[in-house]
């Protein structure tokens, strides 16, 4: 009898430890964590090409344009552990044309900073942000404090329903609207070689080059 007593007993305790551990492991993330600067970029993480995955602005004629975009990417390179500075270079492809933007950067820690050299002089100041995605980064960015955006990108063309499931968590966290995913099936523009001089920069102050 005793001995039914305790199994039953010990079956009891072990459902409960199982609820407890469930619930946990789905419980959602807080802001803070969803909103975690990376502490340190690792030697070569963003060194080569990233497809943009998808994206949110909070300035709507923007948005209007980024949505007649079908595809972007960004590459890095001249990147180390030992240099702030690197190079970042900007494609997208609209209407069947591709354009290149080429920009200077520093890098401190997961910050980037851009500055724009024209008459409408402003500073462009991004953040990598934690993902659970091991292939993906995420950007925010930040235009003189006065407008804000945030983009995924991806070794991959697209990422998984949770990847994105977190990605529009960490949208909300920002306070941003629902993303704008891009098209996957879309090409994306060819990759420059060194000796192909990238497109001249406009140095228009729109977010819709923050990508």
């Amino acid at each position: 009898m005793m001995t039914s007593v305790y199994r039953d007993m010990f079956a009891l305790c072990a459902t409960v430890l199982l609820y407890f551990i469930s619930v946990s492991h789905s419980a959602p993330l807080s802001c803070e964590d969803l909103l975690r600067p990376l502490d340190q970029l690792e030697p070569g993480h963003l060194e080569g090409r990233w497809a943009l995955v998808a994206g949110s602005l909070n300035h709507p004629p923007s948005v209007e344009v980024f949505k007649s975009t079908d595809s972007a990417a960004i590459h890095f390179s001249n990147s180390s552990a030992n240099s702030t500075a690197t190079s970042y270079t900007r494609t997208f492809r609209s209407g069947g044309t591709c354009q290149y933007q080429l920009y200077n950067i520093s890098v401190e820690g997961s910050t980037f900073i851009l500055i724009f050299e024209s008459r409408n002089h402003f500073n462009l100041t991004g953040t990598l942000l934690h993902t659970s995605c091991p292939d993906c980064m995420m950007i925010r960015w930040n235009v003189e404090l006065e407008s804000q955006s945030s983009y995924l990108f991806s070794r991959r063309r697209e990422v998984g329903p949770k990847e994105m499931e977190e990605y529009k968590a960490q949208l909300e966290c920002l306070k941003l609207p629902p993303p704008v995913v891009m098209d996957p099936t879309k090409e994306l523009c060819p990759e420059q070689t060194p000796s192909e001089p990238a497109a001249a920069q406009t140095g228009e102050k729109t977010e819709e080059q923050t990508a």
